[in-house]
């Protein structure tokens, strides 16, 4: 991946690319189609910007736009890729606490997931038509605040039930009064 940042030449980047699409074997469309959705809208808006600035004057290359938008797909393609690859638990073995703290974020991950999408079916058997734009907001708004409750209430819950295993120790309280 540093790599790929430090290349500034988009015929090597587009290489990359290619060593990636092979590297991700038969899963390389799916993958590539899943990168590209990614960072469509990004690049997108990135480059409409970069476009703009020859309005005000700039000049605009268009070989860094090329460059720019490329590195941001080989960046994403490889980061799926690796993501389908490697196995985090088993490539964080060799530390107990490494694998118990991804353990963790693991099932963070799949709580909220679930949490999210209970939120959002409970929200849509609930109405009888389409919401307006500002009770969407007000809705998206009352389900951000309580998945940051129930975040901020889970990493206490968590937070204490490491302290007892013995994952945060306390500091030494200087106790001396110097008598």
């Amino acid at each position: 991946m540093i790599a790929a940042t430090a290349i500034h030449d988009p015929w090597w980047l587009a290489a990359g690319l290619l060593v990636v699409a092979v590297l991700a074997g038969r899963q390389a469309p799916t993958i590539g189609w899943r990168a590209l959705r990614a960072v469509l809208f990004f690049n997108l808006v990135i480059s409409v910007g970069y476009a703009a600035g020859a309005l005000f004057g700039q000049a605009v290359s268009l070989d860094y736009l090329i460059l720019i938008n490329i590195r941001v797909y080989l960046l994403t393609f490889l980061t799926f890729t690796l993501a389908s690859r490697i196995d985090i638990l088993r490539a964080l073995r060799f530390s107990r606490n490494l694998t118990y703290l991804v353990t963790l974020v693991l099932s963070q991950i799949i709580t909220f997931r679930r949490l999210f999408e209970d939120l959002r079916l409970a929200a849509e058997s609930r109405r009888l038509r389409r919401l307006r734009l500002r009770e969407r907001y007000l809705l998206s708004a009352a389900t951000a605040v309580h998945l940051f409750d129930r975040a901020e209430h889970d990493a206490r819950e968590i937070a204490l039930a490491m302290r007892s295993r013995g994952f945060f120790q306390p500091d030494a309280v200087d106790d001396a009064r110097g008598d």
